[in-house]
């Protein structure tokens, strides 16, 4: 069974809004934080507007790409739940989780089971794994049925050009599920219907 959504690359507060004062809210929602190679990026100061807000039962999770160290000082009394962090070793995530005491989802870029298989480092530091495709801001996907070597004991998260139409098929298994690109318009730009679409899906 789906454990939850995330919809990530939310940029604007009109859409926010939509999405936590839906009936059925994700169990997360995402910003792109550091990576500026993005067009879901947000800005320091845009960003502060965002998540100051009354949020539900919602996740608000931090989305980093090997993150500086004044990245992280200059976010750090924001109102996130999670940092979800890219091209960061063990080491370093046990010592980001410790010092700034929030959660961590390890986001790992898959192309084969090699990829899959480093999850096994960050088991006893991250609380939540996302599998994600190489693409990085390009929503490239990968082979899902990599990750069925994966325990259910491990906390999972599936990203990687997920389109709506495909979380049917997911339902069975017992991971989150994270969407970005799918629920975008032509412009890039996310759409409501389509993540009214999505959340109704997942009840």
């Amino acid at each position: 069974m789906i454990k939850g959504i995330k919809i990530c690359g939310i940029s604007d507060l009109e859409t926010l809004m939509y999405i936590l004062n839906h009936k059925n809210p994700p169990k997360f929602v995402g910003f792109i934080c550091n990576y500026q190679k993005s067009k879901r990026f947000v800005d320091y100061k845009k960003l502060i507007k965002l998540v100051n807000i009354k949020r539900r039962n919602v996740n608000f999770v931090c989305v980093l790409v090997k993150p500086s160290i004044d990245t992280l000082k200059k976010i750090k009394n924001l109102n996130f739940d999670y940092y979800q962090l890219y091209d960061v070793d063990p080491k370093e995530t046990k010592i980001i989780k410790e010092k700034y005491n929030i959660k961590i989802i390890t986001a790992l870029t898959v192309k084969s089971q090699k990829d899959v298989n480093v999850y096994k480092e960050y088991t006893d530091i991250s609380d939540i794994i996302l599998f994600d495709g190489k693409g990085y801001e390009k929503s490239i996907g990968f082979n899902h049925k990599l990750i069925n070597s994966v325990p259910d004991s491990v906390n999972k998260m599936i990203a990687g050009n997920i389109k709506i139409e495909d979380v049917a098929n997911l339902k069975d298994n017992d991971i989150f599920i994270d969407i970005s690109g799918a629920l975008e318009n032509k412009e890039g730009k996310k759409d409501i219907k389509k993540i009214d679409k999505l959340l109704n899906i997942v009840i």
